[in-house]
């Protein structure tokens, strides 16, 4: 499922956010709380509220967390956001610890979507920094995704503490990662804390989805700075 153009994904945590992303013309804007960790849910007024004055013709993603191994609350996590009407629903695999695990957690997450509307895209996200995030090897988020019928694989970070993705994965895992994803039908999103440079070398690679959310804010603080579109605009001049 590969496309030719390459989406930038940009993660606003607040209205004001949202308008620097839609006046930067970004592919997707990805709502999340970053104060509640990568892939931090924010609260579904919140939501609301930038759905309100996004355009139709860009989509509109929601996390839902860097979630536990509960599947139940993920799955009604899940929903919430589904009724909101969001056209992506990205969730991270934090809890689960191995592969079955993952799997049954993002398939109750898909159910529960799907069931609700089957357009919305169910994103299953991986942590590259596994080892220090406790939870399953990101190099299965294909297999995760397609058996638990999703449709983006994604790999983010867990920890934001200045190491992204290139400090845990090369570009031949990530190479061989989007082909299997591909194959297997499936979107592929990277993200982690990437740089100018990073975004340059993800370019060669060409995933479908490439995520930001430090790299567009103020000194590269995904905390405590703000988004600019000026700092989209020269992300999306990578790409071109």
């Amino acid at each position: 499922m590969s496309n030719d153009k390459i989406k930038l994904l940009v993660s606003p945590r607040s209205k004001v956010e949202a308008e620097e992303c839609i006046k930067a013309e970004v592919d997707i804007i990805d709502i999340k709380n970053p104060v509640e960790g990568s892939l931090g849910a924010n609260f579904p007024w919140i939501i609301k509220e930038i759905l309100e004055i996004v355009p139709k013709n860009i989509p509109v993603s929601a996390t839902i967390g860097d979630l536990p191994d509960l599947p139940g609350t993920a799955s009604l996590a899940a929903l919430g956001v589904a009724t909101c009407g969001v056209s992506y629903i990205k969730a991270g695999i934090k809890g689960p610890k191995n592969i079955e695990d993952a799997i049954n957690l993002m398939k109750k997450i898909s159910k529960a979507v799907k069931s609700y509307n089957k357009n919305i895209k169910v994103v299953a996200a991986a942590y590259a920094d596994y080892k220090r995030f406790g939870t399953i090897n990101p190099l299965l988020i294909t297999e995760v995704a397609q058996k638990a019928e999703c449709d983006v694989a994604m790999i983010d970070t867990g920890i934001k503490d200045g190491k992204g993705l290139f400090n845990f994965l090369n570009t031949d895992d990530l190479k061989k990662l989007i082909n299997d994803g591909h194959e297997k039908n499936l979107e592929v999103a990277l993200a982690g804390s990437l740089k100018e440079k990073d975004i340059v070398v993800l370019k060669d690679l060409a995933p479908d989805i490439i995520g930001v959310r430090g790299a567009a804010c103020e000194g590269y603080d995904r905390l405590n700075g703000s988004i600019k579109s000026s700092r989209i605009k020269v992300l999306k001049e990578l790409l071109v």
